[in-house]
């Protein structure tokens, strides 16, 4: 967990369900409160102007999503959308900061926590520079595996769609699903049942 979900009520933080597909925040409004995801699955992403979706961070149970605003006081930087049937636990910006400022110990949490996600994003930009499909996809997977983040670490199984990976590797979801099956062929991964191993 990020933040403790009883250190949170304890601050007045309160739980909010939202439903499949519903919109938790748009890109570009003026944020009121740190999000944490209870259960569920929660995607952060940017949408162009054409509609193609550049997923920045999909959100599973324990994790925070849409926090810069919570320490630059700017809006938000991409939109969150419930992938399924979640819960969040909210906690109104203000308190969060008092949160922050009685227990430092969790602003430490925070830093290393954005930091790991500016490297990744880092990692993502320079893939995204390459052109080569496979190389960009195999990076991600075993960046994913390695943080241990939408891969099973019993079983290695992928919990992303193609359409996500594509969102995220900047391609087009058939040249995607085009490339696991050429990267399956030479053994870099296995398909099974439609399912992707790492």
């Amino acid at each position: 967990m990020m933040i403790d979900i009883d250190l949170l009520l304890a601050w007045g933080a309160t739980y909010k369900k939202v439903s499949a597909g519903e919109i938790i925040f748009r890109e570009g409004t003026q944020a009121s409160f740190y999000h944490q995801l209870v259960s569920g699955r929660v995607k952060w992403v940017n949408i162009t102007d054409d509609g193609r979706e550049f997923i920045q961070v999909i959100a599973e149970p324990g994790e925070c999503f849409g926090e810069f605003p919570m320490f630059d006081g700017e809006p938000y930087a991409a939109s969150a959308f419930a992938e399924e049937d979640s819960i969040i636990i909210r906690l109104h910006q203000y308190t969060f900061h008092q949160l922050l400022k009685e227990y430092p110990e969790i602003h430490f949490k925070f830093s290393a926590m954005l930091t790991q996600r500016l490297r990744f994003k880092f990692m993502l930009l320079k893939e995204i520079a390459c052109s080569d499909p496979a190389h960009r996809i195999e990076t991600l997977l075993n960046y994913m595996k390695k943080s241990a983040k939408n891969i099973c670490p019993k079983c290695s199984k992928v919990n992303l769609t193609r359409q996500q990976i594509a969102d995220m590797t900047g391609l087009r979801v058939e040249t995607v699903i085009r490339t696991i099956r050429h990267l399956h062929d030479k053994g870099a991964l296995m398909i099974q049942r439609g399912k992707v191993f790492c």
